[in-house]
């Protein structure tokens, strides 16, 4: 049942823990103030494991710190801590065919290049949301730019290799879900037709391609018209992609006025999702299944990331804004009770990141290459603002 307080103490807990425990963590420990960027290699304690900087999560890091500026607090450390990285971004991590790294060292020497996107997204969403905090419009026009480019690289052929050989064509949901997400957050900053027109794109691909009724699953890989790839990779689902996915459609369908189409879509690959995702015997999001209820390929697929319950946590939040509904509250108590009884350190700060089936840590490190200051904060802060609009709208209605 809906309770002011319940929503209110949630509010009040993630400004708190992300004010007072992950941002000092990473402003403490990641942050190289020799360099400029982030370093996301840390041990429990902070301590640098590798100086290896993981490009895209310099996009990610200077998103967070603008996110926060515009949406909690306006913290000048934040604020100075994007322009750094947004700085080493664009001094290090470009290459001369204007494509991004996937790492760098230190200093910000290019070690690794991926066939991928992924560095390109974040930086853009990186320079959108400074531009709003900074006032400094020539960022958006620099994250437009950078949008416009990717385009370009995906409609090219050529230019991204492809996953497998002609003889197996493909598409993937990683790419389709997430351009919803970076036009959106860079239409905030500047307008440009190609925003709606890529998010348009995106969601008659997910609606057409990648939603299978007859498994009731959103696949992870299909051909390049939706068909079923019957094989391991084609039959896997993941259920932390699906749900990010239907949070983002529900962010699209209030910026349309709460869209009757988008947001039914959204729910149908929430509800779907969880039903496969969430452990009925111990709890959490799991990372993968398989659509047949095949053994699924993936030596991690019974284990429980951090990064699947901070997306279920925001869509939760969001499906209850959009319909009233009160599963939606059980729900977010559901994932909320298991997420913070097992993922954050207590002892050393911030959250761990891998835990087994059961719950128990697979690792004590609270970043790599994959893992940092994104994830986590970005739930804090949608969490912060959607329960402050869920309480405004149980006002407006009193």
């Amino acid at each position: 049942m809906f309770s002011i307080d319940y929503i209110k103490e949630w509010s009040e807990s993630y400004k708190t823990d992300l004010t007072t425990n992950i941002m000092p963590f990473w402003l403490k420990y990641g942050l190289d103030k020799v360099n400029g960027g982030i370093y996301t290699c840390v041990d429990r304690d902070g301590s640098l494991m590798d100086t290896t900087k993981s490009v895209w999560f310099q996009g990610r890091f200077a998103f967070i710190c603008s996110y926060a500026y515009n949406n909690i607090e306006k913290n000048e450390a934040w604020l100075a801590a994007a322009k750094s990285t947004i700085d080493f971004i664009e001094a290090h991590c470009f290459d001369s065919d204007g494509r991004m790294y996937f790492e760098v060292t230190a200093e910000g020497t290019p070690l690794r290049k991926r066939r991928y996107i992924f560095s390109e997204s974040f930086a853009a969403i990186a320079m959108s949301e400074y531009a709003i905090a900074s006032g400094d419009q020539t960022y958006a026009v620099k994250a437009l730019d950078l949008f416009k480019r990717m385009q370009y690289f995906m409609e090219t052929p050529g230019i991204l290799a492809p996953k497998y050989l002609d003889t197996l064509p493909m598409k993937g949901h990683s790419i389709t879900m997430i351009l919803i997400n970076v036009a959106s957050r860079i239409r905030q900053a500047i307008q440009d037709e190609s925003f709606n027109g890529q998010i348009d794109a995106s969601i008659d691909q997910l609606r057409k391609d990648f939603m299978h009724p007859e498994f009731k699953a959103l696949l992870e890989t299909v051909g390049p018209n939706g068909e079923f790839i019957d094989s391991n990779m084609g039959r896997t689902i993941n259920p932390g992609h699906c749900i990010e996915t239907a949070w983002f459609l529900l962010e699209e369908a209030k910026y349309r006025n709460w869209d009757k189409d988008i947001t039914e879509l959204a729910l149908t690959i929430f509800d779907w999702s969880w039903e496969w995702g969430w452990d009925k015997e111990f709890g959490g999001i799991i990372n993968f299944k398989d659509c047949k209820n095949l053994p699924p390929q993936d030596y991690s697929q019974d284990m429980k990331f951090w990064w699947p319950q901070t997306e279920a946590v925001i869509a939760t939040l969001y499906a209850y804004l959009a319909t009233g509904n009160e599963k939606y509250l059980d729900m977010h108590k559901q994932i909320s009770d298991w997420t913070y009884a097992h993922f954050p350190d207590k002892e050393c700060g911030e959250w761990f990141g891998y835990l087994h089936r059961d719950g128990t840590p697979a690792q004590m490190a609270k970043g790599n290459l994959f893992k940092g200051p994104f994830h986590i904060p970005r739930m804090m802060i949608k969490g912060y603002t959607l329960c402050k609009e869920i309480l405004d709208n149980k006002k407006s209605h009193l």
